[in-house]
């Protein structure tokens, strides 16, 4: 199966999901001058590899420093469609924050408050 890989660049995050590992990794920045258009392409293969390989265990790190309003409403989305194929799919979402950014912090307990039935962990980055 095909890895896919986006490079992070100053306004979007690096996208990395090596099938191997069965690991997504998202870091960096998301505040895209469209949002929509950049990560439909990123849900729209997501969902086609949780369908097609539903019984494998997947890990989504999300390592993000800083997101604008409409990433928010693409992440929810992203967890919307986890919470809707997690009865097919064991998947493990980690909320990874540094310590002393809040913000980051708390939007992920908002997350974790909204999508109780995910395994979703907030992880502190080690400095």
């Amino acid at each position: 199966m095909k890895n896919l890989l986006i490079d992070a660049t100053k306004y979007t995050p690096m996208i990395n999901f090596d099938s191997t590992s069965r690991e997504l990794n998202i870091k960096g920045n998301s505040y895209p001058e469209n949002t929509v258009e950049f990560y439909e392409p990123i849900i729209n293969w997501m969902s086609w590899y949780l369908k097609l390989n539903r019984y494998e265990n997947v890990t989504i790190n999300l390592e993000i420093v800083y997101f604008n309003s409409s990433s928010s409403k693409v992440f929810f989305e992203i967890f919307d469609l986890i919470d809707e194929l997690n009865n097919k799919n064991s998947i493990k979402i980690n909320w990874v924050y540094e310590e002393g950014n809040d913000s980051i912090f708390e939007i992920g307990e908002d997350y974790k408050l909204d999508f109780e039935n995910l395994d979703f962990n907030l992880v502190k980055k080690d400095s």
